[in-house]
């Protein structure tokens, strides 16, 4: 017996030392510790936001409005566990109005979306990497312009140009009127026609890229022998051709229907006015309207938002889950074959669709430099002044010039400070987990970090924003520090985009180049250094800007949080309440000017440009 109780505590610390020497020899590898570390600080970051408005769904809030009609919840104090909301959002006799029209116009706008990115995104692929037409390198270069450039900006650009007296009380004379007496509808300038558009040609760069990249690697054997068995190019191009692009047009389906579902700027834009409200629009109007009366039904908006984005997740990979490879390029052929348009179809080609590029890729950067120096929106009848630029009296709301308005050159100082801030953490934090990632992809672990990096994608950035800003009532000290807030919220939306490029990057790298270092004895921080960054830098250096540009044109993320001029993009919206249209648009050439300079210096730094996805020559 005395042996017994001597040997036990012996035999129990022994499997308490294996055990700490398995936990410690598993941790020790680099790979590992990043995986375990960055699995918990994603699982926290994943699962808080969501229990957070899960629980807002739930909860009678303070200064909620509850109709009489609605007895069983009269009385309920703040703090309640309720189903009210639920019952306001799908059952009662008010939701047509704020709930299932706005959803009805969301799915409407983002389908009409999707279907123009992919038509004008894809035909500018096919054109560039499947016919002879001339200027591909001009159209290939300046494509992309509209991704780069904040969307609301082309829903400005919109309305100027083609806003018109036949508005009503919206209307006066735009540009297009002006140069050629020509009056669009109401219907062209405002509505779900506009908004459609301007999304599309927004995200046409998803479908231009995708699509792109396949039609340039294409096997043409299959075209080659229909054309052999003398089958119509117009057959051949939706029997062979279309079935192949089939998961790249998948995947740009995906990105532009997630994205377009809940974006907010552009329907406010070209929406609000004319009473068109989808649901990011009637979220935000739910959640501030009425001191936060409506938190709980804009709760479950948002929870719509996400489930949306899961949902059209799951149809993309149903739908290429049948077919587990789609061979485009077999090795056997050669140069994809050209389709010959004509001596004279190519000029004539390349020159209209040249002008169509040039004027929804150039034209808003041009528009809103003449726009800036108007007294009157679309009014040359005086000419043009630097008024605008140059004053430093005050024009109006205490609002000076542009280049002596401190309240603008802030915001923009702070928009460039959470650019930086976001990219440099989201990108260390995606490179780290794309480097653990890579090399224990086998793993179920590094299977789970994988799937939660990119989970953030999923949930719309109006839908984030949200969710955030509730979670920072409930804690003050969040509501104390919204630039703390906007930089965990770009660092969540955007490590899917870093952690994404540094694990194709490091899927291209071979293990044996960081085993020669290991075998010398070299710590992993100086392998990363001095080894696997420099081989793979533009890789590792994308995921470092792609979230900078996109977090300087971004304000679906950041429209709940902080004050109207912490960024410049929030600062702009605010110039648009005051009614000063020149301001704005200065306001918007700065930004656009801004990032299409940034992205230009990337390219010529680190080499990596876009376009050199297409490769258009």
């Amino acid at each position: 017996m005395d042996n017994e109780s001597v040997k036990q505590p012996g035999g129990f610390g022994k499997k308490l030392k294996r055990g700490w020497n398995t936990v410690w020899t598993f941790l020790s590898n680099p790979a590992n510790s990043i995986l375990v570390s960055f699995g918990i600080l994603l699982l926290i970051f994943n699962i808080t936001p969501i229990v957070s408005v899960l629980q807002d769904a739930f909860t009678v809030h303070k200064m909620e409005f509850v109709p009489a009609h609605a007895d069983d919840w009269v009385g309920l104090p703040a703090g309640s566990f309720t189903f009210y909301h639920w019952f306001e959002v799908f059952g009662s006799e008010t939701s047509e109005g704020f709930f299932w029209r706005p959803l009805g116009n969301s799915l409407l706008v983002s389908i009409m979306s999707c279907a123009f990115a992919i038509v004008f995104g894809g035909g500018a692929a096919f054109l560039i990497c499947r016919t002879n037409m001339p200027f591909k390198k001009f159209i290939s270069t300046v494509f992309i312009f509209p991704y780069i450039m904040p969307q609301w900006t082309l829903a400005l650009f919109w309305k100027n140009f083609f806003i018109s007296t036949n508005c009503g009380a919206l209307g006066y004379v735009g540009e297009l009127q002006k140069l050629t007496s020509i009056a669009m509808p109401q219907w062209w300038v405002f509505g779900p026609f506009p908004i459609s558009i301007v999304l599309g040609l927004h995200y046409a760069p998803f479908a231009y890229i995708l699509m792109g990249g396949v039609l340039r690697n294409m096997d043409s054997n299959l075209e080659e022998a229909a054309t052999i068995l003398n089958i119509p190019k117009w057959k051949t191009f939706f029997k062979v051709t279309i079935p192949m692009l089939t998961p790249a047009i998948l995947s740009t389906i995906l990105l532009v229907f997630s994205a377009a579902i809940s974006s907010y700027p552009v329907a406010q834009t070209l929406g609000t006015p004319v009473n068109y409200f989808v649901l990011a629009v009637q979220m935000k109007k739910m959640i501030e309207g009425s001191s936060g009366a409506m938190i709980g039904q804009g709760s479950i908006v948002s929870i719509v938002l996400i489930l949306m984005g899961v949902l059209i997740l799951i149809f993309n990979q149903r739908a290429t889950g049948g077919r587990k490879q789609y061979t485009t390029v077999s090795g056997k052929a050669g140069q994809a074959s050209k389709n010959n348009l004509g001596k004279v179809g190519k000029w004539v080609v390349g020159s209209l669709f040249s002008i169509l590029v040039v004027f929804f890729c150039i034209g808003p950067m041009l528009s809103f430099l003449f726009e800036s120096m108007l007294p009157n929106p679309g009014d040359y009848s005086n000419g043009l002044t630097t008024y605008y630029w140059t004053s430093k009296d005050v024009i109006r709301n205490d609002l000076h010039g542009v280049f002596h308005e401190p309240k603008l050159w802030e915001a923009l100082k702070g928009s460039i400070l959470l650019s930086i801030s976001c990219a440099l953490l989201a990108g260390t934090v995606g490179l780290l987990i794309g480097y653990a990632v890579a090399k224990k992809r086998k793993s179920k672990l590094a299977q789970g970090v994988n799937g939660l990096a990119f989970f953030p994608y999923l949930i719309p950035s109006v839908s984030l924003s949200a969710i955030f800003f509730l979670l920072s009532l409930q804690v003050k000290w969040l509501y104390k520090l919204p630039f703390l807030v906007c930089i965990i919220l770009g660092l969540i939306k955007y490590i899917p985009f870093a952690s994404r490029s540094s694990l194709n990057a490091m899927m291209q790298l071979s293990n044996e180049i960081e085993e020669a270092a290991v075998i010398q004895n070299v710590p992993w921080w100086k392998r990363m250094l001095r080894i696997v960054f420099p081989i793979q830098k533009s890789a590792f250096l994308s995921g470092y800007l792609l979230p900078f540009i996109s977090c300087m044109r971004e304000l679906n993320l950041f429209i709940f949080i902080g004050s109207g001029t912490m960024l410049l993009t929030r600062f702009m919206y605010f110039l648009e309440d005051t009614g000063i249209s020149a301001l704005e648009n200065a306001a918007n050439l700065i930004l656009v000017v801004i990032i299409l300079v940034v992205n230009w210096l990337v390219n010529i730094l680190t080499g990596a440009s876009i376009d050199k996805g297409v490769g258009g020559k």
